[in-house]
C-alpha cells in the first residue's frame, strides 16, 4: 500500500521544481508499475489524472488530495486499512488544500509557508510608491489622505481576493497550478480580456521595474560613488539572480529579512524625524484635493501580480490565501499612515500652500545629517522587496504567455523581465516619477480594478462553465462587483478629463 501527495502543478519560480501531475514519467520511475487513484474533496472540480480515475471523498472541511495505491484487494479489511492509512496521512499534513506541492527528487510534500506568503505580499506592496505618497497628499492634508489611503487599501484587498477566487477556479478547471492572469482572462473573458490583461500587465510591470531600477541606482550611486550603469546592473543582477536561482524557501527568507529591515529602519526614521512634528499641521484638511491622490495611493497598494504565485505556493488553500492578502497588505497600510503623518507633520504652512511638489526624501536629507543614510537604506530595502515581487510575477506571466513548460525556471522569461527595465532606466535616469504617475493613472485601475471584477462576474454568473466553484472570497454579489468596476471607471475618467483640461 502507498499514500503520497499529489499536485496538479507547481509554480515555475517559487514552488518545488516540479509536481507529480506534470512529471508522470518521474513518478512512474519512482513507484514502478503501481496504479494510482486520486482522492479529492467533493467541493472541488475533478482534475485530470493521467494515472487513473478520480475518487472523491466527502470532506466538507478539507480539500485533500492524495494518491492511493491501486493494489488488488480481496478482503474488506485490506480496503479499510487503505482508508485508515489515507486518513492518518491526511491528519498528519492537515490538508485544507486543493493540491500539494511535491519535490521532484524526494517526492515529499513541500507546502508554502503562510508567514513567507505574508512577507511576500507585504514586500511587494511596500515599494517606491511609499516615497511619493506625502508629495501627492500634502494638499489634501493628513486626515483626508488617511481616509483615502484606507479606502484604497480596502478596494485593493477586494480586487486581490477576486483574483485569488478566479485563479483557484481556473486551476480546478485546467487541472494545473501556476495559472497566471492571462490564463484567467482567457477562460473568463475570451480573447478581448486576454489582450487587455496582457498589455496592461506588461505595461505596468515594465513601468514600475524601470522606476525601481532608476531610483535604486540613483541612491546606490550617491552612497557608493560608482557610475549609475554599474549600480543599476548590480541591483538587477543581485535581486534578479535571487529570483532565478533561489528556491521558494530562500526567496521567502530573504524577502522576510528585507521586510524586517524595512520595519527597523522605518521605526528609526520615525523616531528621529518625529522630534520636530507639529500636531496642528495634521489637522489641516482639504477634501476636494483628496481624489487627486488616488492613482498614486492605489499604485502603492499593488500586490495583485503575485496573487497567482500565492495561490500556487499555498496549494489553493483559500483560508491561507485570504489571511496572506489581508495581513500582508495591512502592514504597508500602517507604514503608509505613519510615514504620511511624520512627513506632513513636519512641513510648514508656506510649503503646503505652495504649488511646488516637495520631494519627501530631499526634505528629510536636508533636515538632519543623521536622517540621510537612514532614508537611503529604507528606500533601497523598500524598492528591493517590491522589485522581487514584480520580477517573480512578470517572469511567471511571461512563462505562461510564451507557453513554456512549467515546473522549472527558464532563462528566456527572466531575460525579458530584467533586461528592458535596466536599459530604459539607463537611458532616462529621471524617469522615476514619470513612470509612477502614468502607471498609477492608466494602468493599475484597469488591470487590478476593472479586470478582476469583470473576470469574477463572468466566472460567477456565466453559464458556460459547469465546474463546482470554490467558496466566494468576496461577498455582496453583483452589487460589490459593480461598485468595484464603477469606482475605477470614475477615477480613470476624471483623470482623463483633468489632463485634457490642463493640456
Amino acid at each position: 500500500m502507498m499514500v503520497c501527495s499529489f499536485s496538479p502543478s507547481s509554480s515555475p519560480a517559487r514552488t518545488p521544481k516540479s509536481s507529480l501531475h506534470n512529471n508522470p514519467r518521474t513518478l512512474i520511475s519512482k513507484i514502478k508499475n503501481q496504479n494510482i487513484y486520486v482522492a479529492a474533496s467533493s467541493n472541488f472540480h475533478r482534475t485530470r489524472n493521467p494515472f487513473g480515475r478520480c475518487i472523491f471523498v466527502d470532506s466538507p472541511s478539507r480539500a485533500s488530495v492524495k494518491c492511493l495505491s491501486k493494489e488488488p484487494s480481496s478482503t474488506v479489511q485490506e480496503n479499510e486499512q487503505t482508508v485508515q492509512l489515507a486518513d492518518a496521512e491526511e491528519q498528519v499534513h492537515g490538508f485544507e488544500s486543493l493540491f500539494s506541492n511535491v519535490n521532484q527528487a524526494t517526492l515529499k510534500r513541500e507546502p508554502g509557508s503562510l508567514s513567507s506568503s505574508i512577507f511576500l505580499v507585504a514586500g511587494t506592496t511596500v515599494g517606491a510608491g511609499i516615497l511619493a505618497i506625502p508629495a501627492v497628499t500634502q494638499e489634501a492634508g493628513f486626515l483626508a489622505s488617511a481616509v483615502t489611503c484606507i479606502s484604497c487599501w480596502m478596494y485593493m484587498v477586494v480586487t486581490g481576493l477576486l483574483i485569488a477566487e478566479v485563479n483557484v477556479n481556473t486551476m480546478c478547471e485546467l487541472g494545473s497550478g501556476g495559472v497566471s492572469l492571462v490564463s484567467m482572462a482567457r477562460r473568463t473573458l475570451g480573447n478581448t480580456g486576454v489582450q487587455i490583461a496582457c498589455w496592461s500587465y506588461i505595461f505596468i510591470h515594465y513601468a514600475l521595474l524601470v522606476a525601481y531600477v532608476a531610483r535604486s541606482s540613483d541612491i546606490l550611486t550617491n552612497f557608493l560613488g560608482i557610475p549609475t550603469w554599474e549600480t543599476a546592473t548590480l541591483f538587477s543582477l543581485l535581486f534578479g539572480g535571487l529570483c532565478y536561482f533561489g528556491s521558494q524557501r530562500i526567496i521567502g527568507a530573504v524577502n522576510g529579512g528585507l521586510v524586517l529591515g524595512i520595519i527597523v529602519t522605518f521605526t528609526t526614521l520615525v523616531v528621529v524625524a518625529s522630534g520636530d512634528l507639529h500636531w496642528d499641521a495634521l489637522l489641516r484638511t482639504n477634501l476636494e484635493a483628496a481624489p487627486r491622490s488616488i492613482p498614486i495611493i492605489a499604485l502603492s497598494f499593488v500586490y495583485q501580480n503575485v496573487v497567482p504565485v500565492l495561490c500556487t505556493n499555498l496549494e489553493g488553500n483559500l483560508s491561507k490565501v485570504r489571511t496572506a492578502i489581508v495581513l500582508g497588505t495591512a502592514i504597508p497600510l500602517v507604514l503608509f499612515l505613519i510615514w504620511n503623518a511624520v512627513i506632513l507633520g513636519t512641513i510648514t504652512t508656506s510649503e503646503i500652500g505652495s504649488n511646488a511638489i516637495i520631494d519627501p526624501l530631499q526634505q528629510l536629507r536636508s533636515s538632519n545629517g543623521v536622517i540621510g543614510p537612514i532614508v537611503d537604506v529604507f528606500s533601497v530595502l523598500a524598492i528591493a522587496t517590491s522589485y522581487i515581487g514584480f520580477v517573480l510575477g512578470l517572469s511567471d506571466f511571461l512563462t505562461d504567455l510564451l507557453k513554456l513548460p512549467s515546473g522549472r525556471n527558464m532563462p528566456l522569461p527572466y531575460a525579458l523581465t530584467l533586461l528592458p527595465p535596466l536599459v530604459l532606466s539607463l537611458l532616462d535616469p529621471e524617469i522615476f516619477f514619470k513612470a509612477l504617475d502614468f502607471a498609477g493613472t492608466y494602468g493599475v485601475l484597469v488591470l487590478f480594478g476593472v479586470l478582476p471584477a469583470a473576470m469574477s462576474w463572468s466566472d460567477r454568473y456565466s453559464k458556460a462553465s459547469e465546474i463546482t466553484k470554490v467558496p466566494l472570497l468576496v461577498p455582496g454579489g453583483k452589487l460589490t462587483l459593480s461598485l468595484v468596476i464603477g469606482g475605477a471607471g470614475i477615477v480613470i475618467l476624471t483623470e482623463i478629463i483633468e489632463n485634457f483640461v490642463h493640456a
